[in-house]
């Protein structure tokens, strides 16, 4: 039986729900952690990719289910071994030109932005007193003001100024401020949607609602399905095109004005909370397409030796 990766620290429910699926399908996974993966550069055109597990032949297909944080070497590191793997001819689902892309929340921004996708307003820089004279502007317009690291999820490190003299506290993110204009959502309360995105089609979508004002389903959000009208499934789907992703979650928020804006799109997102509203088997349909799309089953069963 052909062999795939799945890069993770903690397979936890999505790892597990993975393994599943790609049993169902004839394969075996195997969890593996890219902090244990090297890059063998030798001479001539000699190069691999040294994986735990898969020292006789690379697998045939990587799912990337997580990639740790640490030093920007560290991080550089792991996104090479997914660049690497691809070019070695090992589909990589999301691969790392993806990750990348998404990770850095500045980058999404940007480019969500300049492909004419409403987002949050936001900037992103060092200089301190510059960060503290844009919150201050902000408040004094009557705005809210967020501060989030430029890599992280599920709210960790997310804060909310609502005050002067809260600004004593905003401190940069290892070096950096990244701040948004804060958005608030129609209706009472705090909600959003997150639209699943598999292979340029919005698969589900479902309604997370804060009991403060993040909506992340670790941050105790509850969820409740959601019917997708065109333009939020359009917007969604767009946004994964633009960066460029295999699959993708989607956050996107209904402002005071009845717009739809894109809050942020995760390349390696849960989907528990998902499958709990709906009738679909996320782990399913995202091996069905990896299968489909990328592992030629002609020749799973052929090496390719490192």
């Amino acid at each position: 039986m052909s062999r795939v990766a799945i890069f993770t620290d903690d397979p936890g429910w999505h790892g597990k729900q993975l393994k599943l699926a790609l049993a169902n399908h004839g394969f075996i996974a195997e969890y593996v952690s890219l902090t244990e993966c090297r890059l063998h550069i030798g001479q001539g055109d000699f190069s691999s990719v040294q994986i735990p597990g898969f020292e006789n032949a690379l697998p045939a297909a990587a799912f990337v289910r997580g990639v740790p944080g640490g030093s920007l070497e560290e991080v550089v590191l792991y996104l090479d071994i997914l660049h690497a793997l691809k070019l070695l001819g090992t589909p990589v689902y999301n691969d790392g030109r993806a990750v990348e892309r998404s990770v850095d929340k500045a980058m999404t921004s940007f480019l969500l932005n300049r492909a004419g996708l409403l987002t949050p307003e936001t900037w992103v820089l060092k200089d301190r007193s510059e960060a503290v004279k844009i919150a201050e502007r902000l408040l004094k317009s009557g705005n809210r003001v967020i501060s989030k690291p430029l890599f992280g999820s599920q709210g960790e490190g997310i804060r909310r100024f609502e005050k002067m003299t809260d600004l004593f506290w905003l401190t940069d993110n290892a070096g950096v401020f990244y701040l948004q204009k804060f958005v608030r959502s129609r209706g009472l309360g705090y909600s959003d949607m997150r639209v699943f995105v598999i292979n340029g089609r919005a698969i589900a979508a479902m309604r997370r609602m804060g009991r403060f004002w993040l909506n992340n389903v670790a941050r105790g959000a509850d969820c409740e399905p959601v019917r997708l009208s065109g333009e939020v499934a359009k917007m969604a789907v767009e946004a994964t095109r633009i960066l460029d992703m295999d699959y993708a979650g989607v956050d996107i928020m209904q402002d005071e004005k009845g717009r739809h804006m894109v809050i942020e799109v995760n390349s390696i997102p849960a989907w528990k909370g998902l499958q709990s509203v709906c009738q679909l088997n996320v782990a399913e349909l995202l091996v069905a397409d990896l299968i489909k799309r990328y592992i030629n089953t002609d020749d799973v069963n052929k090496s390719k030796v490192i």
